[in-house]
């Protein structure tokens, strides 16, 4: 089984050739906003009292690089010291890499997501159904539907002949339809970052993984970067009511993001992101092994029309948000009973990669064993007060 990550697992296939930033907990100071470099961590708290101000800033990767501040520690002593059950408390540890952005997720992006929602509902969370119905579904409607690009005629002619079988769906709405799903995946400041536990409700049995690209947007709808993301899902809860949704996706833990917040420069943007392949490991103690991945080329709508869905003059975010891009990866092979499908097995270590940023690990426990949520956003101005950052 794969252990904790170090530096050389965690950072993208160019070192620290990107612009780096993240967050660090340093004790008797707070979050604290940090940039990697070759010879370390440093903090830049100073310049950048946030994450989100320097998203806001003109050129955020060159005002980074431009920034300076203490050295904190090497990035292996962070991530040996994040864990929680392994944790002394007196040193730094590595945090999510964003903190005031509104943490926002959008759904049902790609054809094999789009049909694993659809069987949900159908099945209304109950695994030991789902392998039927989805080969119903895809019988009715085939494979050509990963061709259709949403709110297309061709689209719209697909919706009345699944109206017309009694197949329509809120999920092939969403998926095949002209508005994408945009919602609320944690509260600002809930995330946590890499090397730390990711939280699945207790009552949950029926769960997985949603390896994603995540796009950090500042206030004017601007993308200014990107990071890995897992978009914990409970599909048995979803299943039973889409209406339920809050509850299948915001638990505490359940949203991860990391490892750190990758800039925009010359080097790497938007068509980084495009032809990005995003994959996943999932290691169980018990010597189980999943493998898969999501290439975002394959992806129904264009991150950047995601983007525009999600900011403008319908809606606006003044700290700017990050916005979870949806995965194709939706895990149907057996782990347990035959029928059941895969879910999570307490302890499983997750591994979420992409070359140019790097790699996220989380263990997953349940939700109330996760260390609670209890830095809030008051929290963070009475710290950066009280170190003379605003």
């Amino acid at each position: 089984m794969n252990q904790w990550p170090d530096a050389a697992t965690t950072l993208p296939c160019d070192g620290t050739e990107g612009a780096l930033v993240g967050r660090v907990w340093r004790p008797g100071l707070g979050p604290s906003v940090v940039a990697v470099r070759e010879t370390g961590v440093y903090d830049v708290t100073a310049a950048f009292p946030t994450v989100r101000d320097l998203c806001e800033a003109p050129d955020p990767a060159g005002r980074l690089r431009e920034a300076r501040g203490e050295r904190v520690a090497g990035l292996d002593e962070l991530l040996a010291n994040t864990p929680t059950d392994t944790r002394d408390p007196r040193r730094p540890w590595l945090l999510a890499p964003v903190d005031l952005q509104a943490v926002k997720a959008a759904g049902v992006t790609f054809v094999v997501s789009m049909l694993e929602r659809v069987i949900e509902e159908r099945v209304r969370g109950d695994a030991s159904e789902a392998a039927g119905t989805r080969a119903r579904i895809r019988h009715l409607i085939g494979d050509d539907v990963a061709s259709l690009r949403p709110g297309s005629d061709r689209a719209t002619a697909l919706k009345e002949i699944l109206v017309a079988q009694g197949m329509w769906s809120q999920y092939l709405e969403v998926g095949i339809g002209p508005d994408a799903e945009i919602f609320t995946k944690a509260p600002v400041l809930a995330a946590v970052g890499s090397a730390a536990d990711a939280g699945v409700h207790p009552s949950s049995r029926w769960n997985n993984p949603e390896p994603e690209v995540v796009l950090a947007v500042s206030s004017t709808g601007a993308v200014v970067g990107a990071t890995l993301g897992n978009d914990v899902n409970l599909r048995d809860v979803e299943g039973r009511s889409a209406l339920l949704l809050p509850q299948a996706k915001d638990n505490n833990a359940s949203a991860a993001l990391g490892p750190f917040l990758r800039l925009f420069d010359p080097g790497f943007g938007i068509d980084d992101v495009r032809r990005a392949t995003v994959t996943l490991t999932v290691e169980g103690t018990d010597g189980y092994r999943l493998d898969g991945e999501s290439s975002m080329s394959a992806i129904s709508r264009d991150p950047l029309d995601l983007v525009a869905q999600m900011i403008g003059p319908h809606h606006q975010y003044p700290d700017g948000a990050v916005l979870y891009l949806g995965t194709m990866f939706a895990p149907v092979e057996d782990r347990d009973a035959p029928g059941q499908g895969f879910t999570h097995h307490d302890g499983d270590l997750v591994t979420i990669a992409t070359p140019r940023l790097g790699t996220l690990v989380n263990r997953i426990r349940a939700s109330d064993a996760c260390a609670p949520w209890t830095f809030g956003i008051a929290d963070l101005m009475r710290s950066l007060t009280a170190r003379g950052a605003l």
